[in-house]
């Protein structure tokens, strides 16, 4: 009689949700007023790299956050971040998440904001809970838009968000000289709070129609930023043979946009050549 192994009991292995969070890139920012609560009004361009955070999360007895990556060592406190606070949102802190840290924290490219974003999605799939745009908004005005992770309009205090279809994947150069701002601090330094809104967007998909377009708008936190750290400009000098070179956000993260992947890597070579301390990411940002 044949004996036959006895079937052994199958283990099913810890399901684990993985999330990217995209870096944010201010194309223009307008600031166009401010509330009387002292929320700032905005009028900005946004889009997305191709590059980003990396968020894993799986189902745990209590909350857990694994930190890793380039600039891993710049998070504080785990309980004293957007990522906690997104998980206290949806009222699921019964996760451990693992965050692999590539973009720079305090730099003007929604690297807080975008992994809330993150941890909203990754949270929602993962315990298949619905997410809101309350629930964005309550974590901070780039959230929205980073939970939507593609080129918009954002308005308001973040709430008003328009997606665009016309714009074309640019590549881009980020540099930062690894000088934190604090946004704040910037927006305290602004002369002027109630600036021109942005002209209206292309409807054409061109890239050199979008070159001209970005060239007439600006970033009205550039100067006070440029003021509380001078070294922004010799960023933006460094940057000269873009085709646009701007600061984004708050900074201290600025970009140039080339004609080409070959142009924008090259001027990354030679720019980590000639400054090896800044940081130095050749991307694309991806148009609609």
């Amino acid at each position: 009689m044949r004996s036959w192994p006895k079937r052994q009991k199958a283990h099913s292995k810890p399901v684990q949700i993985k999330e990217t969070a995209r870096a944010k890139i201010n194309l223009a920012l307008h600031v166009t007023g401010q509330r009387d609560d002292g929320y700032h009004l905005l009028d900005s361009v946004v889009a997305f790299a191709d590059f980003g955070d990396v968020l894993t999360f799986q189902k745990s007895t209590e909350f857990k956050l694994d930190v890793n990556g380039p600039f891993g060592n710049a998070m504080g406190d785990p309980k004293d971040n957007l990522i906690f606070k997104a998980a206290e949102r949806l009222g699921h802190t019964d996760v451990a998440i693992a965050l692999d840290k590539h973009i720079p924290v305090a730099a003007g490219v929604g690297g807080g904001s975008a992994d809330a974003a993150a941890s909203l999605r990754g949270l929602s799939r993962l315990f298949e809970t619905d997410i809101s745009a309350d629930d964005a908004l309550a974590l901070g005005a780039d959230v929205p838009v980073c939970l939507m992770q593609r080129a918009c309009v954002m308005r308001g205090i973040g709430d008003e968000i328009l997606a665009i279809d016309a714009m074309p994947d640019l590549p881009i150069l980020l540099v930062n000289p690894r000088v934190a701002v604090p946004t704040h601090t910037v927006f305290s330094m602004l002369a002027s709070k109630e600036n021109a809104h942005l002209s209206p967007l292309p409807k054409s998909g061109d890239f050199d129609v979008w070159i001209r377009y970005l060239s007439k708008q600006r970033n009205d936190l550039e100067e006070p930023a440029m003021a509380f750290a001078p070294v922004i400009g010799e960023v933006l000098g460094a940057l000269r043979d873009a085709r646009l070179a701007r600061m984004s956000g708050s900074g201290a993260t600025c970009f140039g946009i080339f004609d080409t992947v070959e142009a924008c890597q090259d001027a990354a070579a030679a720019l980590r050549t000639k400054h090896p301390n800044w940081w130095v990411m050749p991307s694309i940002l991806r148009g609609g």
